[in-house]
C-alpha cells in the first residue's frame, strides 16, 4: 500500500481510526458520490481493487440500494428492472482508516466520500472531506425501504408528449398525452374529434410517441 499522502491526514482519518477503536472497532457504511451512471462500474471496480489491495477484511461490503420497478414497453409488454435510491451514490461497509480510504477514493469514477469539509488553514481553495459514516437509523431506513417498496411502474411517457394511435376506432388520429396512469397502463390524451380538442382514455400499446 502506499504511503499516507498529506490529503489523507488532513481529512483526519487517524482520529476518527481511534474513536472506532474505541468502539470495538466496529465496520461503518459510508456513502461515496460517483459520476453519474457509473455505479454498476465503481462498484465492480472496488470489489477487484479490494481483493487487488488485500484489504476484504477491512472493505466488508459493497451495495448500491435498488428497489424494484417495472417497465412498460411500447408493445405494451411489462419487463421487470431496478430503480436506484440514491442514484449518483454507493455505500461501503468498511473500516476507515488511512489504507481504506486511498483504494475507494482512488477508485475510477469515484466523486468523493460525503462528509464534513473541512477548511484549509491558508489559501482560498476548498477544503478536504472527512468522510461521516451514516447514522445506524439511515442505514436501517435504506435497506428497509429497498427490502420493502412496492414495484414502481415506469414509461416513457408523459404529459406533453405528442402521439399518434396506432389502433382503436381513434387509429392514426394524432394528439397530446395530458395524463398518465402507469398503474393502470392507460393515458389520457386531447385529440381533436370533429374540430374539438376532447380527451380520450387510450391504453399504452395503442399509441406511439413521435418526434414533434
Amino acid at each position: 500500500m502506499t504511503s499516507t499522502t498529506d490529503d489523507t491526514r488532513d481529512v483526519g482519518l487517524q482520529s476518527e481510526e481511534g474513536e472506532q477503536a474505541g468502539n470495538t472497532l466496529e465496520s461503518r457504511w459510508y456513502a461515496v458520490q460517483v459520476a453519474s451512471g457509473c455505479e454498476k462500474r465503481v462498484k465492480t471496480n472496488l470489489e477487484q481493487r479490494i481483493q487487488t489491495f488485500d484489504v476484504a477484511d477491512k472493505i466488508v461490503q459493497v451495495e448500491i440500494p435498488h428497489t424494484p420497478a417495472v417497465k412498460i414497453l411500447k408493445d405494451g409488454s411489462r419487463k421487470s428492472t431496478e430503480e436506484k435510491v440514491f442514484p449518483g451514490y454507493v455505500l461501503v461497509k468498511m473500516f476507515m482508516d488511512d489504507d481504506t480510504w486511498q483504494v475507494v477514493r482512488n477508485t475510477s469514477h469515484v466523486i468523493n466520500f460525503v462528509g464534513a469539509e473541512q477548511k484549509r488553514g491558508t489559501g482560498k481553495g476548498r477544503g478536504h472531506v472527512k468522510p461521516l459514516p451514516l447514522s445506524h437509523t439511515e442505514v436501517e431506513r435504506i435497506f428497509k425501504q429497498a427490502r420493502e417498496q412496492e414495484p414502481v411502474v415506469k414509461i416513457d411517457m408523459a404529459a406533453g408528449d405528442k402521439i399518434i394511435v396506432l389502433s382503436g376506432p381513434f387509429k392514426d388520429f394524432e394528439g397530446e398525452v395530458i395524463e398518465v396512469s402507469p398503474e393502470r397502463s392507460k393515458l389520457k390524451a386531447l385529440l381533436s374529434i370533429f374540430g374539438r380538442d376532447t380527451p380520450v382514455e387510450l391504453e399504452f400499446n395503442q399509441v406511439q410517441k413521435t418526434g414533434s
